[in-house]
């Protein structure tokens, strides 16, 4: 059972970047999935959800687009207007059931992480 995301790069603000997700099975269809991003030193933080409804940190949200196809066993992370403070490695993580939510603890499979990174 594996996640792997990729995407990642160097980009100038105001730009754009696509993350992509593959899980490995299908089963991953009935659960949550979701993308979160970690900085060093600080805590790993929820960026967007697509499971019964799709939610967004309130700092992403209008830039941001979660999706999933569940005929490719993929989410993506459509990133728009891209600013310094998105730099970020990212992270997909599946939830235990469909209905988890915005706590990475309600989620127990995760990729490998891709590098963001947002010029001034």
């Amino acid at each position: 059972v594996q996640l792997q995301a990729s995407g990642g790069g160097l980009v100038q603000a105001g730009g754009s970047l696509r993350l992509s997700c593959v899980a490995s099975e299908r089963t991953f269809s009935n659960r949550a999935m979701a993308w979160f991003r970690q900085t060093p030193g600080k805590e790993r933080e929820f960026v967007a959800r697509v499971g019964k409804s799709t939610i967004y940190a309130d700092s992403v949200e209008g830039r941001f687009t979660i999706s999933r196809d569940k005929e490719k066993n993929t989410v993506y992370l459509q990133m728009d207007a891209l600013r310094p403070e998105d730099t970020a490695v990212y992270f997909c993580a599946a939830g235990t059931n469909i209905y988890s939510y915005r706590d990475l603890r309600e989620y127990n499979v995760w990729g490998q992480g891709t590098q963001v990174t947002v010029s001034s």
